[in-house]
């Protein structure tokens, strides 16, 4: 039983309290009444997460918290107390980020990205906003072209910083943004370069994006990202619809739809295109 992250785990025996649940090794924990199901029976599997509540007893809840153990998340500040910062991360007990993880003093009602860790002292699960502590700057497992998960943190005067596949800082330059981003989203990219400090070069599009984009597309894609990721137009819109809205032809506007479509950058839809 791993606590601070989702198990699977089944279902013993049931108390006055709750269900206990065990794991493969015998190890139980209570999953309270709050949390159980109508249907929930003896035997049966069910996933959840496994922490310490207000008063530092292990738990289970179906709930299900924005991070997990060694995980980054960008959380917001809900209270600083004497302690720390306590932060919402989904569950009703927050997560504390004592004021000696903290880089800069935490406020109230801020965003911030955070590490869930163990504090080896209490064993409780807390946060860290220690960014450096926590990425690697050697033995880059990633190489360029390589898709990877980003989770967006903090845009700069260069461009967005990112944190990629969970274990490298990446950069996004703000010449390399053809999208609206913000901090918080977690998006997928690609990678530009693995520079000698350790830190990544991200971009958001494949190699080649640019200029595999004809005029065409690129009048498309523009008005697209002008009306919020979307254009109330289709293959069997007419001519007239088609040239009051894009100023294109009908021929060149599906030449230019259809180079779009086949990156996979826009769905089409009964009622419209919608930007990916």
């Amino acid at each position: 039983m791993e606590i601070g992250k989702i198990n699977k785990l089944t279902a013993a025996r049931s108390t006055d309290n709750g269900y206990y649940l065990t794991d493969n090794d015998g190890n139980e924990v209570l999953l309270p009444n709050a949390y159980v199901a109508d249907d929930l029976k003896i035997g049966d599997e069910i996933e959840v997460f496994v922490y310490k509540d207000s008063e530092d007893r292990i738990v289970a809840t179906t709930l299900k918290p924005y991070v997990q153990f060694e995980e980054f998340a960008y959380l917001k500040v809900k209270e600083v107390n004497d302690y720390g910062a306590f932060m919402d991360w989904g569950l009703p007990k927050d997560l504390m980020v004592p004021f000696a993880e903290q880089t800069e003093k935490m406020k109230e009602g801020n965003w911030y990205l955070i590490f869930l860790l163990e504090d080896e002292q209490t064993e409780r699960l807390i946060g860290s906003s220690k960014v450096n502590e926590f990425t690697f700057t050697t033995e880059i497992d990633v190489n360029t072209g390589d898709e990877v998960d980003l989770l967006l943190y903090n845009m700069t005067e260069l461009g967005m910083n990112a944190i990629v596949n969970n274990m490298y800082k990446g950069l996004i330059f703000k010449s390399d943004i053809h999208k609206n981003i913000k901090p918080g989203d977690r998006i997928k990219g690609f990678v530009k370069q693995v520079r000698e400090d350790g830190k990544i070069d991200i971009i958001l599009e494949p190699a080649g994006y640019k200029n595999s984009i004809d005029e065409n597309s690129d009048i498309i894609l523009s008005a697209l990202k002008e009306n919020n990721g979307f254009l109330n137009l289709t293959d069997k819109s007419t001519p007239a619809d088609i040239k009051r809205i894009l100023g294109l032809s009908k021929k060149a506007f599906k030449n230019g739809l259809g180079n779009l479509y086949k990156q996979k950058i826009v769905e089409l839809n009964e009622d419209g295109i919608k930007l990916l």
